[in-house]
């Protein structure tokens, strides 16, 4: 597959999945707002979405969950296999953290909640592709700051495992002077930076300079949740793809985990 541009350079393919008519017209809509998007197919079952993606190949795809036949997560996790460079943005009314988390566990990009669609779609779309722009400077951080591999963002459950792994790949990470983004509870990111702290990594001058990027899940899912009001989900794509672009052109690597 070309690599997406948001430049106007190219257009950008796009597939919507919903079983809802009216949601899929309003997405399409939002779409048109960008005059290099194109919706190349609209699909409201699960198993048709997943042939549509082998067949299209799109560079993006706004995915709902509640869909008939198989749902949207598990038509995610065939997706990333039958049409691995398409992007998926999870657009749904459920707004359950275990969810969101089972969600973004299949390597989608993004979720974002249909009542917050009007303000976030776009922004997400748009940070989305921004990252795609950085896919060869990007990498998995279970596998090591050496390599160019494709770009996921995952979310955790909290473990021991992952404050170790997590910790060890970000000092190694910001040793070599690359970058390294990390998604998490506040809980997660405490004992992460202790442990950082702990091995004489200076976290407030790694955060000061911007190579390192902590952000709280639960901030991002604040307004999810509809609590008190917190970062969003587009601000934190937003903030990731800003690091990203910052990063390139200090030519050195960004992992987002």
């Amino acid at each position: 597959m070309t690599p997406v541009r948001i430049d106007g350079g190219k257009s950008v393919r796009v597939l919507v999945v919903d079983d809802y008519l009216p949601w899929r017209q309003f997405v399409c809509s939002a779409l048109l707002a960008r005059p290099t998007w194109q919706v190349i197919g609209q699909v409201s079952d699960g198993l048709e979405a997943v042939q549509k993606a082998q067949d299209l190949q799109p560079d993006l795809i706004v995915l709902d969950i509640g869909l008939p036949t198989i749902n949207g997560i598990e038509a995610a996790r065939r997706m990333r296999a039958s049409a691995p460079g398409s992007k998926i943005l999870f657009l749904s009314e459920n707004s359950s953290v275990e969810i969101v988390e089972e969600a973004l566990r299949t390597g989608a990009a993004g979720y974002v909640v249909k009542s917050r669609a009007a303000q976030e779609l776009l922004p997400a779309l748009d940070a989305i592709l921004q990252l795609s722009l950085a896919d060869g400077d990007l990498i998995r951080p279970r596998s090591g700051i050496s390599g160019r591999l494709s770009h996921q963002l995952e979310v955790y459950r909290e473990d021991s495992s992952f404050v170790d792994g997590f910790a060890t790949t970000i000092e190694l990470a910001l040793r070599s002077g690359n970058a390294m983004v990390v998604m998490a509870s506040k809980s997660h990111l405490a004992s992460i930076q202790q442990r950082l702290r702990s091995d004489g990594v200076d976290v407030d001058a790694a955060v000061e300079r911007k190579s390192y990027m902590p952000l709280e899940l639960s901030d991002s899912l604040s307004t999810v949740e509809g609590h008190a009001p917190g970062r969003s989900i587009g601000d934190c794509f937003h903030l990731i793809a800003e690091m990203v672009l910052a990063a390139r052109k200090a030519h050195f690597h960004v992992a987002v985990g």
